[in-house]
């Protein structure tokens, strides 16, 4: 029996690697900062670095996002942007000479169609955007909550860490409820706004995160790659600790095979 290409790009990846399941990510729609006026989504090596971790461990993955369709990356975060800030990360660049990776940010799936049933794990992507998308979102906050409890790996990196500010359980307490957990450090706001001049965010996750009760927020030296597991709960800390973010959810998931 012939095999479709179809069928070897779902079973077989990375190096003949076989396929283990699929992992879903979600990242932030276009928006716009209410703060600075300026155009924000999603950071891109927050997508492309924990994407390759995955495949290369042997998982396919699919891409939401808040509202579904066409998804932009910080300008910033484009290795090919003018401004040369991020023009040393070589794996969002590759990706970017890729017709599917294209495709797949032109047309993510809406949050609201997402399966949990289908999926092994969630992962979320930061940047700018989940400081408006992320925030007060009761849809994703359901959602990461269900792949929680059903006790698959629950990971969130940089600002997208936002949405534990108030994510709750089932029972009504949060998920960070007794638990260890990272997001964008108030160093690295900090160092961001005097690089910009202004303040760019409209709060700050440690800010926030430190006036929870029950709960110890954790962050290590500014932009360096950290993450955290604690449980199925995985953190990292900013746009450098995406791919240490998503070995942990593999390693995790290793455990289970």
């Amino acid at each position: 029996m012939e095999t479709s290409l179809k069928e070897i790009n779902t079973y077989v990846h990375s190096h003949g690697m076989p396929y283990k399941g699929k992992i879903i990510m979600v990242a932030s729609s276009p928006a716009i900062s209410k703060q600075t006026g300026w155009p924000i989504g999603f950071w891109a090596s927050e997508l492309t670095h924990p994407l390759h971790v995955f495949q290369e461990a042997g998982y396919e993955v699919e891409l939401a996002s808040t509202e579904g369709g066409k998804i932009t990356m910080d300008s910033y975060s484009n290795p090919t942007d003018e401004s040369g800030y991020s023009a040393h990360d070589v794996i969002s660049l590759g990706y970017m000479q890729l017709d599917w990776f294209n495709q797949m940010l032109e047309n993510t799936m809406k949050l609201t169609d997402v399966n949990t049933k289908e999926y092994d794990a969630i992962f979320l992507v930061g940047g700018q955007g989940p400081m408006y998308t992320f925030k007060g979102n009761n849809d994703l906050q359901g959602l990461f909550a269900m792949f929680y409890e059903s006790g698959k790996p629950s990971a969130a990196v940089c600002h997208s860490t936002t949405l534990l500010l108030e994510a709750q359980k089932s029972d009504g307490k949060l998920i960070v409820d007794g638990k260890t957990w990272t997001g964008f450090a108030n160093a690295e706001e900090e160092y961001a706004d005097k690089a910009v001049g202004q303040k760019i965010q409209p709060y700050w996750i440690e800010e926030e995160a430190r006036k929870l009760q029950n709960t110890y927020f954790k962050v290590a030296a500014p932009f360096s790659s950290y993450a955290i597991a604690d449980g199925n709960l995985i953190t990292g800390q900013q746009q450098n600790s995406g791919a240490a973010a998503a070995r942990l959810v593999v390693e995790k998931l290793s455990r289970e095979l």
